[in-house]
């Protein structure tokens, strides 16, 4: 986990620096000795843990929090404990440690983090992969749209792409890589620098080409390994 640490006195940030170095899965990318200069870090950075002192002059680690739209998971690190109920108001805080912090200590809070950062990365990725049934195309100032299941082909034709499904073709001003951002790879594969096929619809494969409908499509020797990998799943 990329993390960062908060604290306007310098010898607790060397502490909490010292603790992150005895945990490998911890990567302290930054040290702020004020908040505003984190929230300045924060607009162009990712992060995915904060190490968050309360007591800062002029900003305090609870003015700071509420000025996150998408906070991180947090943990403060503060001498004194009658801020502990006001904290966990918030479902990002992950932990509330106690000035002199141990490494017992240290490494529980993080084994908390990590549990909340697992369980993120899960739904972020099943996210992901959930299939798209449909997107829209731009053709002559009008957004047609275009059942997913029903491509078979899509061929780069310079600036266009000329998309082929069952009942029409679409040529639409775009890149192939563009596109195949947005296909679902449990269906497409890029074969060639100049196509990409639904798997689903080959009728046959001969030497280094494919047969889709009446297409003989191209496959690049780069590209013919993961096909015969995804053939495996057909």
């Amino acid at each position: 986990m990329n993390c960062i640490t908060i604290d306007d006195e310098q010898m607790a940030r060397v502490i909490i620096k010292t603790l992150c170095s005895e945990i490998k899965t911890l990567n302290l990318i930054e040290e702020f000795s004020n908040a505003i200069e984190a929230i300045k870090f924060l607009n162009e950075n990712q992060v995915d843990l904060i190490f968050l002192d309360i007591h800062m002059p002029n900003f305090s680690g609870l003015d700071f929090i509420k000025t996150l739209k998408d906070p991180p998971k947090i943990i403060f690190t503060t001498s004194d404990p009658k801020f502990a109920i006001e904290a966990f108001e918030y479902d990002f805080i992950v932990d509330y440690l106690l000035k002199p912090i141990e490494l017992p200590r240290f490494e529980k809070a993080i084994k908390k983090a990590q549990r909340f950062h697992n369980i993120q990365s899960s739904l972020k990725s099943n996210q992901n992969t959930q299939i798209k049934n449909d997107f829209y195309v731009n053709i002559d100032r009008r957004l047609i749209k275009i059942d997913l299941p029903s491509i078979y082909l899509i061929e780069a034709k310079g600036d266009y792409i000329n998309i082929k499904t069952e009942e029409k073709n679409y040529i639409v001003h775009s890149t192939l890589k563009k596109i195949e951002e947005k296909l679902p790879t449990s269906l497409f594969l890029k074969v060639h620098r100049s196509y990409i096929i639904n798997v689903k619809k080959i009728i046959d494969i001969e030497d280094n080409s494919v047969l889709i409908k009446k297409d003989v499509v191209p496959v690049s020797r780069s590209n013919r390994p993961e096909l015969m990998k995804r053939l495996d799943l057909l």
